[in-house]
């Protein structure tokens, strides 16, 4: 005697099979990943799934404009490195720096933001540094202790003198605002910063901007560029398009 499934059932089956293939990744994301952590006032989640700042707004601008599907994705920036360095999946990363190690494993966009020239940050009665002063001078001398963060590049200029002159540096891997911490703890004497980020960082630290100066070199150039970097695996079709959209950020010749 034969068997017939019954219509409910058949139909239960189906929906049961097709949950499983959802669940189980049958349906492929093809949305591009696009990875930042906070910091105002270049990255700031302003709502569910929407980021806005200094850099993340030319991104966004550039995804929707090129027609190309992506999602935001909260990502500690140290991890952020290594998921590009790995190159699994369509990842970009927003408002970073180029440096010839990068190239060798990120594709870049055109630069969708410039800094203004990098400053330092220090304790306001701290006497060992001040603004009048070269950064030559400041990392040769070892009495004055520089804090950065591992893994992190300060641009092309500020990379090369760190590499000649070997400051009494201590290299960590925290955020910003647990950097400031060190720095009020006196763990170090001062450290670099956007001066575009300055007040945002103090106050997401819960420190006062009274209890803390500014320190500017003479000899720093103008701010560098930021992009959007992203792994091998985004089609070189994709970066076309958001060049295409990116606006040009400042007068005269663009850098490659």
């Amino acid at each position: 005697m034969k068997c017939r499934m019954k219509p409910v059932f058949r139909l239960t089956l189906l929906i049961f099979l097709m949950l499983v293939v959802l669940i189980t990744g049958g349906f492929t994301d093809d949305r591009i990943r696009l990875h930042y952590n906070e910091r105002p006032p270049y990255l700031i989640t302003v709502a569910e799934g929407i980021v806005a700042g200094l850099t993340a707004t030319p991104s966004s601008l550039a995804f929707q404009s090129a027609g190309i599907p992506f999602v935001w994705r909260n990502t500690p920036s140290k991890r952020q490195m290594h998921i590009l360095e790995q190159n699994e999946g369509r990842d970009c990363l927003v408002g970073w720096f180029k440096n010839s190690e990068r190239e060798t494993f990120a594709k870049y966009t055109k630069p969708i933001y410039r800094d203004k020239p990098t400053i330092g940050l220090a304790l306001f009665n701290n006497s060992k540094i001040a603004t009048g002063w070269t950064l030559k001078d400041v990392l040769a001398n070892k009495n004055i202790r520089l804090l950065t963060k591992n893994g992190y590049s300060y641009g092309k200029f500020i990379d090369n003198i760190i590499v000649d002159l070997r400051p009494n540096r201590l290299n960590v891997t925290a955020e910003n605002t647990k950097m400031i911490r060190m720095l009020s703890a006196d763990r170090a004497d001062f450290m670099f910063m956007a001066e575009e980020e300055v007040d945002g960082v103090l106050k997401s630290a819960n420190m006062l901007r009274s209890d803390f100066k500014t320190v500017n070199f003479l000899d720093t150039p103008p701010g560098s560029y930021r992009y959007i970097l992203c792994s091998m695996k985004v089609e070189d079709y994709i970066i076309e398009k958001l060049n295409h959209w990116i606006k040009p950020i400042d007068q005269g010749t663009s850098p490659k």
